[in-house]
Order: C-alpha cells, then sequence, then structure tokens
C-alpha cells in the first residue's frame, strides 16, 4: 500500500532532548528522530534517540539518586512531590492531551476524558506513600525474640511504555516508582514520545531530585534492549507485545531482575440473547473501536448468542458506519488515524487474512484517503461477520478497529470459545441474568471481566494478564508491592 505524506514543514519543528540526571542532553551518538502527526504527515519534532551509552548514564544517574537524596526522602515528602506533580498535570492538561492527539492520533474528546483517570492516578499512589508498611510477626525460637518485617523500594526500575495512551501509561509506570522509593529510567514508545518527555520536565518542577525519572527515547532494538539487559537495572515494567515481551524476559536472567508485563490481548465480549440491546451495542462497539482500537484489552471478538447473532451484526456495522472517522483534533472525531504507516498496513492486511478465510466486511474494511484524510493512516471501523475462532483474524492481535463476530449456542461453548486464545487480559458479557453473569465471569480466564459494561479502569482496581498477556498487576495495592522487597529482621533480646 502507497502512503502519501504532507511536506513537512520547513522551520519551526522543534528538537526535544533526553532527560537524564535531571538535565536537557543531546544523544551520546548525535543522532535524532521524527515524530509526525498521524492525522496529517506533519513533522511535530526531532526527538534525540537514545541508545545503549544513554542507558549507562540514566542507569548511573538513576542509581546515584537512588543510593543518595532521594533514599532521605520520608514518605510524607516523596507524597508532597506526587500531589505537586498531580496539580502541574492538571494545570497543563490541555497541553498534554493535546500532545497525544497529535502524536499518537487519539481523538481529542476520547483523550480529555481520560483526565480523571491520570489525575486519579497520581493521587492513588500519592495516597500509598504512607501507608507503606512492614508487620511484627510471632515465633517459635527459644528465649525472646523480636520479629519483624520491612518493606523496601525495589531499587533502579527500567520502564518501556507503549504508544498507544502516552500521558496514562507514564503516569501508571511513574507512580508506584516514586510512591515506593524506587528511581526509573524511562524509555517511551518512539512512535509518541513527547507526552513522556513533558512529564519528565513536570516531575522536575514538582521538586523531584535529579536522576529519580530519567527519560531516554529511543529505539527498542537498541535503548530498549540496552536497558531490558541491563545489569543495573532491578526491575522492568514493559507494557507492549507478547514477541517483545518474552525477549524482555529473555533479557532479565542476566541479573535475575523482576519482570511486570502487561502484554497483549485477544479479548472476547460474550453478548448473551437477553442483553440489553441498546446498552449493548454500542457497549460493545465501543469496546472495540475506543482509541481506534488500539487498545490492548479490546473487545474484538464478539461472540453473540445464535438467536440474536444476525440482528446484533447489523446493529454493531450500522452503528461503526455512523462513526466518524477524522483526525484526532476535531472534537466531533471519534476515530482518528492508528499511529503510523506500519500499522496501517498491518490493520489493513489483517482484514485481507479475514477476507481470505471467508469472513465478510458487514461493516468498513478499507483505507480512507478522499479529502482531509488523504495524508492520513485512516481505516473504517469494520465489522467480520461469519468468522470461526480457528481464523487468525480470531486469534492473533490486530490493535486496530476491528470486530470479529463469532457464533455461539450454549454458556458452555461460550466459555470454551473464550479461552481458545494464548492470551487472558479482558472480556466482557452481556445479559441481565445475574446467574449468567457471575458464571461467565468465573469461567472467562482473563485479568478482568466486565459485565454489562466495558473497558473501565479505576486506579484502586488491579489490571494484568493472564496466559500469554503477562504477569504483574498494575493499580491497586498489588501494584505498589511489585516495587518494593520485603525484608524479615530476627532479633534476639534474651
Amino acid at each position: 500500500m502507497t502512503l502519501s505524506l504532507a511536506p513537512a514543514p520547513s522551520a519551526g519543528v522543534p528538537t526535544r532532548r533526553l532527560i537524564i540526571d535531571g538535565k536537557s542532553v543531546d544523544a551520546l551518538s548525535g543522532r535524532t528522530f521524527e515524530t509526525r502527526n498521524p492525522a496529517t504527515g506533519e513533522l511535530l519534532a526531532s526527538v534525540a534517540e537514545g541508545g545503549a551509552a544513554d542507558v549507562d548514564l540514566a542507569v548511573a544517574a538513576a542509581r546515584r539518586a537512588f543510593e543518595g537524596p532521594w533514599s532521605r526522602f520520608t514518605p510524607f515528602q516523596r507524597q508532597e512531590i506526587l500531589l505537586k506533580f498531580a496539580d502541574l498535570v492538571e494545570a497543563n492538561f490541555e497541553e498534554l492531551t493535546m500532545t497525544d492527539v497529535l502524536d499518537m492520533g487519539a481523538p481529542i474528546t476520547f483523550a480529555r476524558a481520560r483526565k480523571t483517570r491520570a489525575l486519579g492516578l497520581i493521587r492513588f499512589y500519592a495516597g500509598m506513600c504512607t501507608t507503606i508498611h512492614g508487620e511484627t510477626l510471632p515465633n517459635s525460637f527459644p528465649g525472646e525474640v523480636f520479629t519483624y518485617t520491612l518493606k523496601e523500594p525495589v531499587g533502579v526500575v527500567g520502564a518501556i511504555t507503549p504508544w498507544n495512551a502516552p500521558l496514562t501509561s507514564t503516569i501508571w509506570k511513574l507512580g508506584p516508582v516514586l510512591a515506593t522509593g524506587c528511581t526509573m529510567v524511562l524509555k517511551p514508545a518512539e512512535d509518541a514520545p513527547l507526552t513522556a518527555l513533558r512529564l519528565g520536565e513536570l516531575l522536575l518542577e514538582a521538586g523531584l531530585p535529579e536522576g529519580v525519572v530519567n527519560v531516554v527515547p529511543g529505539f527498542g532494538h537498541d535503548a530498549g534492549a540496552a536497558l531490558a539487559a541491563h545489569m543495573g537495572v532491578d526491575k522492568v515494567a514493559f507494557t507492549g507485545s507478547d514477541v517483545t515481551g518474552r525477549k524482555i524476559i529473555e533479557a532479565s536472567k542476566g541479573n535475575i531482575k523482576r519482570v511486570t508485563l502487561e502484554l497483549g490481548g485477544k479479548s472476547p465480549d460474550v453478548i448473551f440473547a437477553d442483553c440489553d440491546m441498546e446498552l449493548a451495542v454500542p457497549g460493545a462497539g465501543m469496546g472495540v473501536f475506543a482509541n481506534t482500537g488500539q487498545i490492548c484489552c479490546a473487545g474484538t471478538r464478539l461472540l453473540i448468542e445464535r438467536p440474536i447473532y444476525e440482528e446484533f451484526v447489523e446493529r454493531v456495522s450500522a452503528y461503526a458506519r455512523s462513526l466518524k472517522v477524522g483526525a484526532g483534533i476535531d472534537p466531533a472525531t471519534q476515530i482518528g488515524p492508528v499511529v503510523n504507516a506500519t500499522q496501517l498496513e498491518r490493520v489493513a492486511g489483517y482484514i485481507d487474512v479475514g477476507l481470505g478465510e471467508g469472513a465478510v466486511a458487514t461493516a468498513g474494511g478499507k483505507r480512507l484517503t478522499e479529502g482531509a484524510l488523504k495524508h492520513g493512516y485512516f481505516i473504517e471501523p469494520t465489522v467480520l461477520s461469519g468468522v470461526n475462532n480457528d481464523m487468525r483474524v480470531a486469534q492473533e492481535e490486530i490493535f486496530g478497529p476491528v470486530a470479529a463476530a463469532i457464533p455461539f449456542d450454549t454458556l458452555e461453548e461460550a466459555a470454551a470459545i473464550s479461552n481458545a486464545t494464548p492470551f487472558g487480559l479482558g472480556g466482557g458479557v452481556w445479559t441481565q441474568n445475574v446467574a449468567t453473569a457471575h458464571r461467565m465471569a468465573k469461567a472467562i480466564r482473563s485479568g478482568t471481566v466486565w459485565v454489562n459494561t466495558y473497558g473501565g479502569l479505576d486506579p484502586a482496581v488491579p489490571f494484568g494478564g493472564y496466559k500469554a498477556s503477562g504477569y504483574g498487576r498494575e493499580s491497586g495495592l498489588h501494584h505498589v508491592d511489585a516495587y518494593l522487597e520485603t525484608k524479615a529482621v530476627v532479633m534476639k533480646l534474651a
């Protein structure tokens, strides 16, 4: 597929540099890379391309901070910084939102709607600062023995974030690091690095000591690989594909790093015949199409009970056709572009594969190239009917606005189809029968199951996957605990 890009402006394009040890610096190699608006092809910025040598400097800075001034901050002082950071994010939210919109194509209404989540995450982790504690424990040693545990920060964390939600993904990695007293080297996705760099600046403005958070944009094969394998990194937190997740597991073996992985999904959204159709059609539809389908837990497998299969497919197809596709900056836009040419080729290729396997596109299926869309990476919201669970479009993560509609006859069959995938990140159930809802929630092997809603995330509720969708949890108490070591102290008193 040949892509046409708008010409880049000849002047006025900013250069964004790395943040290492509290300073804005060029990459040691002097290399830069471009980041462009996926809706227009316009050049947004030239970004310093961090590599392995820059990662070395950043890890060294993070280690100095961890062992130096940051280690002396009290829980109250860490909380103060997080709360100040939240205030700065709130004050600059429109700028951060616009950066997400321009850098990765998110519809502006979708990006603005994440304000509560972004601020809620920061303030949740601020609250956690003063709740971290050990325990006193009974023991059976002879004599007088006092036993207790301490909770201590893991150390230097290497964080690698995806491009599909730069603001909230970055905050999700920062929160537990700062709450527990760890330090961080952050490698944002090269496809959308600008928001992470701005957040790094706001953290310094909030009073974070130099070196606590370092931001090193670059490419996965260089900066990302170096960070994952670095012997000075104590933990890696990664969100992205299962393919890259496996590489990170291999890279972690050198010094037995802790690893948290939030990987891909092929989530089932199960629609029973007794569902509230007026609720389920838009709910399941946006479970697929929100953020242009670029959500890891998107409910892209629509499992529909056979008595309503034809009606539901037609209704959700009509809903897909009604969605406005356009540049994210337009408040009327509901579906923006996919992030880049590679992703466009991937999504279009999967649609072709599905049609070749016998599926039928009852909505969408094509790239949009007319008028204002001609320079961007736009593809129609697509519904494929006549899908069976053995097809590639039902088994492999597409990461675009493509739904695969699969019929089922019984609850047991729906559960079996739901679980017949390598992934287990999310799942949905639409029914007015409470017993059915509970049975399916228990039967679906995934980290989250939504009932009569889809995709909502709360700072206090753990999120993560089963199987190839990764391990570890983000949000909630489980998330903070993953950044802490437990030390037992056994003290003989008499």
